[in-house]
């Protein structure tokens, strides 16, 4: 069966013609209300030729809420606007950041409807960089008017600002262009004059003229030594005064050896000179470490504009009505109300209102997720329903947005071990490049000293180690975007090489391959007991506990009824007394009960201290669904070769239950944490093991493995003790992550591959004589573009 396709966004249209939209007197079908209101506007606006020449479908709008799309007025208040809106006499402008430009169809689109609006002077959309620059008549249009004029067609803006650490990483970027430009001028300038003295080796070349010709290349190869060479001295003179040798070593002693010795052979006018070597040496050093550069922060800008989505702006709630105001005003405690279409402006827990928000700047997934009372929320995710209530529980570094930012630049700052190995062979040969170089000059020196100094030179420019040092950071910057992009943080060294490596997978089950929202389904009393009485106490003992199934009893907390002398028994259950009376409750074995093991549910008990004997009053029935993707992520582990296993600390009939819904033949349940670990253990004997848990009473097990895998967000991002943690709810994101380290360490070792190659093959034909030093420059600056070049390609990875 064949579904229509919304013609706005190209997705399954699966509500018949319920929406449509007349496009060239045609009705043309639309999947979502709002889809349907975006297209209308494009066609109420007369801007048809947007569907003509666009080559990518738009946004899906299902998350737009049409009503409040307009309510942008916080962005006229002026304590807001001075952080990013500049003005010049009447006339403001403001840089926008546009999320969903797909081509330049929509940069034309977004131009045409905002320069409608009455006051707009001037709209600027760039669609490689997602930004537009507008300007308007502050007298008769307002920033809000034009936000929602472009949200009003199907794209979300928001003012543009830039932090102290890009403002820094720009200015870098500036110098350094101005380095890599005097640096490639003065190149093209050298390389004339050099033609023009290689010619005296085939004609006759007065000496005046040849003279002439190498002052004039002194003049112009002198700031490329004295400005644009500056980094790779400064880099060389640390690197020595801690003791250590670097490539940047063995590029300052060519640079300078070369550019003083042509100095002195232009002053006295004998000798050979150099100039466009050295010239053309730093060109093409700065031009690789520019697109290294470039590739870095195109690797990075996910991360870094994380925080950027937090909103500027929140809804005080007072004693009499609300107020707005600066949201870096909040404090801990405070109320605020987040209304339907809005921003979460920090973290903080529901008290009043039921809603669903979209998590996927924190998760990478689209689905909205169901909140009410006591959940939590994160600044910078959407409120897409209804209005509700949230007390602030975190602000500024301590909310989860700052926690990820922190662990992405920790993921990106920490070297697998194979980049270690990199850096520290790039120092030996560093040092072997030096003691070889020394060697030639010694060797050539008696042979044909003229030749000596130029062969030597060669050698230490074709063999400078760049693209050695090049070739693991630049891979694994990319890889750790992707893993970005796909909702996973990596919290320790080594994830890269463990990932391709993985044999077995451990999948503990609650919360991991069942989604862990768990429910109270049927009560059964025992011992005379009544089903409210029994569901309270429950509550009452699971009060102070995190586990998921604490969560489900607590609807049924009442506030007379109090636990004391609480105590919790990881893996079995708890244990407290309630008006006099001991009880416990959790599974068969905690409770002293008999259970038959093929009952296909989950079950825990409840039993009260009777004579010296625990007495069983109650079993209820746990709930909880499967993932959506379990058994799809199963089969993928299958067939990438990895064994699956489940190790449950339930020992009812739903683990089995649950195991031949998945297809998985090794059940281990009614395991303690301590059996766990022993489980993994065991396995670890004859392959490498991955073991999959909540954070909560699996962290022995989790530290144990050899690659830890945990679920959620919120406070187990902070102490769970798992390798990796999945932001979203879907376990395809690690079969997902497996797939992209795999790519990566092919990547790498193909970077190491070639790198090493490069220098084996040119190192004889250097020391040989058979290499002059500006093909060496050539050389050494291709091999660096390359190693580059190819690990950019994991970039263009589509999740």
């Amino acid at each position: 069966m064949t579904h229509l396709s919304c013609f706005h966004c190209q997705e399954p249209v699966l509500t018949g013609q319920q929406f449509v939209t007349r496009i060239n007197d045609r009705d043309e079908p639309m999947c979502c209300p709002g889809c349907q209101a975006v297209s209308q506007a494009i066609v109420d606006a007369g801007l048809l030729s947007y569907y003509k020449f666009r080559t990518e479908p738009g946004n899906k709008q299902t998350a737009l809420v049409p009503d409040l799309l307009n309510q942008f007025s916080a962005y006229d208040l002026p304590e807001v606007q001075q952080d990013f809106v500049h003005s010049e006499d009447d006339i403001e402008s403001v840089s926008l950041s546009i999320d969903g430009i797909t081509c330049a169809a929509c940069a034309w689109l977004i131009e045409h409807k905002v320069k409608q609006l009455s006051g707009v002077t001037q709209v600027l959309v760039n669609s490689t960089t997602q930004r537009a620059m507008i300007s308007w008549d502050k007298r008769s249009a307002k920033l809000s008017d034009i936000l929602g004029q472009i949200s009003h067609i199907g794209y979300q803006a928001a003012p543009y600002q830039v932090d102290e650490q890009e403002r820094s990483s720009k200015q870098n970027s500036r110098k350094f262009l101005l380095r890599l430009g005097l640096a490639g001028f003065a190149t093209m300038q050298v390389m004339m004059f050099a033609l023009a003295l290689y010619t005296g080796y085939f004609t006759d070349l007065d000496v005046q003229y040849r003279d002439y010709f190498r002052w004039v290349s002194m003049i112009f190869a002198t700031p490329v030594v004295l400005y644009s060479a500056q980094p790779f001295y400064f880099s060389a003179i640390r690197t020595l005064l801690s003791g250590k040798l670097n490539m940047d070593v063995s590029v300052s002693i060519a640079i300078g050896g070369a550019y003083i010795a042509s100095c002195f052979a232009t002053i006295n006018g004998t000798g050979e000179v150099y100039f466009e070597s050295v010239s053309m040496f730093t060109f093409f050093l700065l031009l690789g470490r520019y697109f290294e550069q470039q590739a870095r922060q195109k690797a990075s800008v996910s991360s870094s504009n994380l925080h950027k989505l937090v909103p500027l702006t929140a809804h005080l709630v007072t004693e009499n009505d609300q107020e707005q105001i600066p949201a870096k005003k909040l404090r801990l405690g405070d109320v605020i109300l987040v209304k339907p279409g809005e921003m979460v402006a920090a973290d903080g827990v529901v008290i009043d209102g039921h809603t669903s928000i979209n998590e996927a700047m924190l998760t990478g997934e689209q689905m909205p997720i169901e909140k009410q009372l006591d959940n939590q929320v994160y600044a910078g995710t959407i409120n897409i329903d209804q209005p509700i209530k949230v007390k602030v529980t975190a602000l500024g570094q301590d909310q989860l947005v700052a926690e990820i930012i922190r662990l992405q630049e920790l993921a990106s700052n920490t070297k697998p071990a194979v980049a270690l190995l990199a850096d520290k062979l790039s120092r030996y040969f560093s040092g072997t490049i030096l003691s070889i170089a020394t060697i030639t000059y010694l060797v050539w020196h008696q042979i044909s000293p003229d030749d000596a100094f130029w062969i030597t030179l060669s050698v230490l420019v074709a063999t400078c180690p760049c693209a050695l040092a090049l070739a693991t950071p630049t891979a694994v910057t990319c890889a750790t975007a992707i893993f970005t992009r796909l909702g996973i943080i990596t919290r320790k060294a080594g994830v890269f090489e463990k990932l391709p490596l993985i044999e077995h997978v451990v999948f503990d089950k609650t919360g991991t391959l069942t989604c862990g929202t768990l429910s109270i389904g049927r009560v059964e009393c025992l011992a005379d007991s009544d089903q409210n009485s029994v569901l309270a106490i429950a509550a009452a003992l699971e009060a102070g506990s995190r586990h998921p199934i604490a969560a489900a009893f607590a609807v049924f907390a009442e506030q007379n009824l109090v636990a004391e002398q609480v105590h919790h028994k990881v893996g079995f259950g708890i244990q407290g007394m309630i008006d006099g009376i001991e009880y416990r409750i959790g599974n068969a074995m905690f409770t002293g009960t008999h259970i038959d093991s093929t009952i296909p549910i989950q079950q825990i008990w409840l039993a009260r201290l009777n004579d010296g004997k625990y007495e069983l009053i109650a079993s209820f029935e746990i709930k909880d669904n499967i993932r959506v993707d379990s058994k799809a992520t199963v089969q993928q582990l299958m067939r990438q070769g990895c064994r699956v296993s489940i190790a449950s600390g339930d020992n009812s009939g739903h683990v089995h239950q649950l195991a031949k819904e998945l297809g998985i033949e090794d059940v281990h349940s009614g395991l303690t944490p301590a059996d766990k670990l022993a489980l993994v253990t065991e396995l670890q004997k004859t392959s490498t093991v991955a073991m999959f848990g909540d954070g909560i009473n699996d962290a022995p097990v989790l530290a144990g493995a050899d690659l830890s895998v945990a679920m959620g967000s919120g406070s187990a991002i902070a102490k769970n003790s798992a390798d990796l943690i999945l932001l979203g709810d879907h376990l395809s994101r690690f079969t997902q992550a497996v797939s992209v380290a795999k790519l990566t360490t092919q990547i790498i070792k193909q970077n190491l591959a070639w790198a090493l190659g490069y220098n084996a093959l040119i190192l004889p034909l250097a020391v040989t004589g058979h290499v002059a030093p500006y093909i060496a420059a050539i050389g050494m600056s291709a091999s660096s573009l390359i190693v580059v070049g190819n690990s950019l390609r994991l970039l263009r990875i589509k999740v």
